[in-house]
């Protein structure tokens, strides 16, 4: 077996040889240590197994830096909007478990559409996850809105989000764009009109 050879030779001109060896090393201690890890418990090997889809995951997605972006930003507004809504309901003494996962829920749905938005649009003018990352700060903010105005929290959300999407969508563009010439038009009649002596 030529490829054993090679590994077990270790020659300093070949990197093949030299690369793949400890690559197997560390590759076996790492997969022992998740094993001893994963067999303690029920939620160790929860655990274990999310880090790994999770790792797969982001191993997929290494070239798609705006997906990724999106991805986290979507992730992290979830973590803080329901724990502002846990927070608001905590410090009203409503500790009621149905208040706070409506407006959880209704939270985690509009950063779930402000991902989904910025991925529907065929032409973006910008980039996607810069989208995904306004629209989830806004939505942040109007979940800290909600932690003293419950009935506010989700609609305003649910405006910024939309008002993102708009601004930074192809659509806005183009209208843009057409009020835009709009305007040159105006100001160039109004620069060819004769002035009164």
């Amino acid at each position: 077996m030529p490829g054993l050879r090679r590994l077990l030779h270790q020659d300093k001109n070949d990197p093949w040889a030299v690369k793949l060896l400890p690559r197997v090393v560390f590759g076996l201690a790492a997969a022992y240590t998740l094993f001893a890890i994963a067999s303690e418990s029920g939620s160790s090997f929860v655990t274990v197994c999310a880090l790994i889809v999770l790792g797969g995951l982001l191993w997929l997605l290494r070239r798609r830096t705006q997906l990724l972006l999106g991805l986290g930003a979507t992730i992290l507004s979830a973590a803080f909007t329901g724990y502002f809504s846990a927070v608001g309901d905590s410090a009203r003494m409503s500790t009621s478990a149905t208040v706070t996962g409506q407006a959880a829920l209704g939270y985690w749905a509009l950063a779930g559409m402000a991902l989904l938005g910025a991925w529907m649009v065929k032409e973006h003018p910008g980039r996607r996850g810069v989208t995904v990352v306004l629209a989830d700060v806004i939505l942040v903010i109007a979940s800290v809105v909600g932690m003293f105005l419950p009935e506010a929290g989700v609609p305003l959300g649910f405006l910024g989000v939309i008002g993102v999407l708009a601004m930074r969508g192809s659509s806005a563009k183009a209208v843009a764009g057409r009020a835009r010439q709009a305007l040159g038009r105006l100001r160039t009649r109004k620069a060819s009109d004769p002035t009164d002596s």
